[in-house]
């Protein structure tokens, strides 16, 4: 007999509380007024809470959730999903929890009752999932696969970066609140990250992915691995929790990626790369003028098709390629990629271009920050024609491990081999790059500890002409930086 928890979903009902705490396998006494309201949405965050959202009080490491229910409940908040015990331990409210009962759903667990009302939600809606994870790059991956899926069908995807076991339930929720119901798409593009063996693995358990794209395997979290062999065990759960049948993307130029193949004999498999043989590649690639983009000739197996990508570097175009792989499992053709593609844009702190009035230009590629993505958004930069001076922002590179300051020196080196004109370092480690490009040669690296010390240097000296990239950590937060110099 079917699970009637995972019934088909009707063509246009919204999805009101009840259910969901049906899906959640919650207990509740709930109004009926309340058991039949939809919800603005869901948030995890107490601060973010918005007047008709469900707060889900997820346990942290340093913070409980369960001590802002009574807080977001009197702010508006439409129920909350809780631990019993959990809520009583926070000593927040009256033992019979008083009026904020009827507004309260229970649950054993409240992180794993979330990602079950995800799966069942899924389940129920029984269409095409894309999974995306990648050492470097995977959000801009995600980004530009919805973008070429958008000429398939109506296509849900992750925003940002909620690609966590707590992020892809938020993801999920969105399709059955503030008036969304699942039946509005076709089709979902999932970025799943990970810091641990077995993230991915329920991720892959939750979405059940009939693509898979593996960007690259590279150090990011080495930390937490100790070498890129093992984040690309990690990285292949992905490709072990794929539908039977379903299609492996994978990155040929990355030995690592290309080694999972063997772990599913009943996937079909697109590879994609530009140095590699592959299914889905890019010829021809060059720069566009004053970093519009790059340019290059687009090869499916059926037909080729030019792309002038609105992003920058061979990076970028290996992204791009990742994205054309996707399309290419839904038999689009050549042109309706390139089409797509023509029309995307930069993430958001992924590589975005502002250019002020000045005549200074920025790349801001704050977001996050680790050596190969260092390297390709400088190589990227250095690549453009038409600007004087080549300034380079880069924020200490958090989770490397014992070998991070070595791997910081190694990286300076070679920043300095690309042509570059000045290097700021920012906090910590990053003395560790200023030291290596010094010892090859780059004159001007100077090494600061802080965000506003580094904008005070360049706000001291930059010049019409100037194009500066600003890159880091997220804990060093070079996002700062640019906002001051886009106040002047």
């Amino acid at each position: 007999m079917a699970d009637s928890r995972c019934a088909r979903l009707p063509d246009r009902d919204t999805m009101q509380l009840n259910e969901i705490a049906r899906r959640c396998g919650a207990s509740h006494n709930l109004t009926t007024q309340l058991a039949g309201t939809e919800p603005a949405g869901f948030a995890i965050d107490s601060r973010a809470v918005k007047e008709g959202e469900v707060f889900i009080a997820l346990p942290g490491e340093r913070v409980d959730g369960h001590q802002f229910v009574k807080e977001v409940l009197d702010r508006g908040a439409l129920a909350a999903i809780v631990n019993h015990q959990q809520l009583y331990a926070s000593q927040t409210m009256p033992l019979d929890l008083g009026e904020y009962f009827p507004r309260l759903i229970f649950v054993e667990n409240v992180a794993a009752a979330i990602q079950q009302m995800a799966a069942r939600v899924l389940a129920a809606w029984g269409r095409p999932v894309v999974g995306i994870t990648a050492s470097a790059g995977k959000t801009t991956m995600k980004d530009l696969t919805a973008q070429v899926m958008a000429a398939a069908g109506r296509v849900h995807k992750s925003l940002g970066n909620l690609n966590t076991s707590f992020g892809l339930p938020l993801t999920v929720g969105r399709m059955i609140s503030g008036g969304a119901h699942p039946n509005d798409f076709d089709l979902a593009v999932f970025e799943m990250g990970m810091s641990s063996f077995g993230e991915i693995a329920r991720l892959a358990d939750i979405a059940s992915p009939l693509v898979g794209v593996v960007g690259n395997a590279g150090t990011a979290h080495i930390e937490f691995f100790g070498t890129s062999e093992r984040i690309a065990r990690a990285k292949a759960e992905l490709i072990d929790g794929l539908r039977p049948g379903g299609t492996a993307v994978l990155n040929a130029d990355d030995p690592l990626v290309m080694q999972m193949p063997a772990r599913r004999r009943d996937l079909r498999v697109i590879r994609f790369g530009i140095d590699a043989e592959a299914e889905v590649k890019a010829r021809d690639i060059r720069a566009l003028d004053q970093l519009a983009g790059t340019a290059f000739t687009l090869v499916t197996p059926t037909d080729e098709a030019e792309v002038k990508l609105p992003l920058l570097g061979r990076h970028n175009v290996l992204n791009a390629l990742a994205a054309a792989g996707v399309g290419v499992a839904f038999e689009l053709r050549a042109a309706q990629i390139a089409q797509q593609l023509n029309a995307a844009a930069p993430s958001e702190k992924r590589g975005e271009i502002i250019r002020l009035a000045n005549g200074v230009t920025i790349i801001d590629d704050s977001y996050n920050s680790n050596p190969p993505a260092l390297l390709q958004a400088v190589k990227a930069m250095c690549e453009a024609p038409g600007f004087t001076r080549r300034i380079v922002v880069a924020g200490e590179m958090l989770e490397l491990g014992a070998e991070g300051a070595a791997m910081h020196k190694a990286c300076g080196a070679q920043l300095a081999q690309l042509g570059i004109d000045e290097l700021i370092g920012v906090r910590g480690l990053a003395a560790s790059l200023v030291e290596g490009a010094q010892a090859a040669g780059l004159g001007d690296a100077t090494f600061v500890e802080t965000t506003d010390e580094a904008a005070a240097l360049l706000l001291k000296h930059l010049r019409s002409g100037d194009v500066v990239l600003v890159k880091g950590s997220r804990g060093v937060r070079t996002e700062k930086i640019v906002e001051r110099l886009k106040a002047v």
